[in-house]
């Protein structure tokens, strides 16, 4: 067994396959890559990892009754991200942020995965083409990965304290395999939350500024040679190092840290889109 602990969920032991799951170099690499992109190069208080947003997603599906293969799928279903997360969908163009989602198969069949799901009686093929209905469900409900990243992002992003957030868990129940709000109070705190995370983090255009230029900077080097695709499935410092062995690069690191060129980037540059997201949580 292991024992995991999170500020959300406190401790909770899994079986040992998942001991393993977490030794895995596919797994690990999420623990260098920022939950929030490049952002903590101009907020160093955003600075949190996309493992353990990945190890609070599994943890919240056991806390609902989850199946174990669910919870190993939680903990699965953001391998593909590249450094800097969602940035790999602005160098690439993927309007629907889904890059990762594109290339996940290929992630996991390349990893040491595979093999530990057989040798604890799964078959890669249940996580690839399995239904998680506590884990993901279409916007605007309400699932795990959403939930766990909301309130995640919303802490460390000054909107919500700890304490409110495990309030707020302490209302959350499953309904008809879903997950849905026992307290009308809660349902509307939680969407409101929603939209603040929104509005006040991933569109703050000071945040929008560091994942675009990073964006930039990033396909600007690929298009010169100077870095590769794979590149982009090292960790965010690995990436960084490489682009930083060029005077070029080192430059614009730095650049970005001084928010150069901020008001021209936000007012004529190549800003990300950010997907259109609203919340709408079930009450029961």
């Amino acid at each position: 067994m292991i024992e995991l602990s999170d500020f959300l969920y406190g401790k909770l032991e899994f079986p040992q396959i998942f001991a393993e799951l977490l030794e895995t170099d596919a797994v690990k690499r999420l623990s260098g890559i920022h939950q929030s992109g490049a952002i903590f190069l101009v907020n160093p208080d955003i600075c949190h990892s996309r493992l353990e947003h990945t190890i609070g997603v599994t943890m919240l599906i056991k806390k609902m009754g989850g199946s174990e293969l669910e919870q190993i799928a939680g903990l699965l279903h953001d391998v593909s991200h590249t450094a800097f997360s969602h940035v790999g969908d602005y160098v690439f163009d993927h309007v629907d942020e889904d890059y990762h989602e594109k290339v996940f198969a290929e992630v996991i069949y390349r990893s040491e995965i595979p093999d530990v799901l057989l040798k604890y009686g799964y078959n890669v093929n249940q996580i690839l083409y399995g239904t998680f209905d506590i884990l993901e469900q279409p916007l605007p409900l309400l699932c795990a990965d959403r939930l766990d990243y909301t309130l995640r992002d919303a802490v460390h992003g000054g909107i919500i304290s700890r304490q409110s957030a495990r309030e707020f868990l302490s209302a959350v129940v499953l309904s008809d395999g879903k997950i849905a709000v026992t307290k009308d109070d809660q349902v509307k705190w939680i969407n409101e939350v929603f939209e603040k995370l929104n509005n006040e983090v991933f569109k703050l255009p000071l945040h929008l500024y560091a994942n675009g230029k990073m964006a930039e900077l990033i396909r600007s080097f690929l298009k010169k040679g100077l870095l590769k695709e794979s590149d982009m499935f090292k960790t965010d410092t690995l990436l960084l190092n490489k682009i930083r062995t060029t005077f070029e690069g080192y430059e614009a690191i730095k650049s970005i840290k001084q928010l150069r060129g901020f008001a021209e980037f936000i007012r004529y540059g190549a800003v990300p889109k950010i997907k259109s997201r609203t919340l709408k949580a079930l009450l029961v």
